[in-house]
């Protein structure tokens, strides 16, 4: 059974950072296409991130300059490293798996396995 636990969420002030990970079990991480989502109160989840089996990234436009998406291969754990966190980066952050070594930031519904989630609180 795969599962996908997130992990390194927390309160930061504006302007500070989080890493965030996601260890993969029952599912290699470099085989297949992973991703970064959130998902504010009342709003929908939306792409943040997403890495390929080759190493190549995209990143929501809200993202670029400041988010960065990584995985260790030996550890089995996809990461997000936040930087310049703003307010508005404050949601619900979740991993998931594809199963294909490509995938698209904004067709969450191609990822078939998802995370508990993360909680990422970012005062000003």
């Amino acid at each position: 059974q795969v599962q996908l636990v997130e992990s390194g969420g927390g309160s930061v002030q504006a302007g500070g950072s989080l890493r965030l990970s996601c260890a993969a079990y029952g599912y290699t991480v470099s085989l297949y296409c992973m991703g970064w989502f959130r998902q504010a109160p009342g709003k929908e989840r939306e792409g943040v991130a997403v890495i390929t089996a080759d190493g190549g990234t995209a990143l929501a436009y809200s993202a670029q300059g400041r988010f960065t998406i990584s995985q260790d291969n030996a550890r089995n754990t996809l990461y997000l490293q936040m930087n310049d966190l703003k307010p508005e980066d404050t949601p619900m952050y979740y991993c998931a798996a594809h199963y294909s070594r490509t995938c698209a930031l904004g067709r969450l519904g191609d990822f078939r396995v998802w995370g508990q989630g993360t909680q990422v609180t970012v005062s000003s």
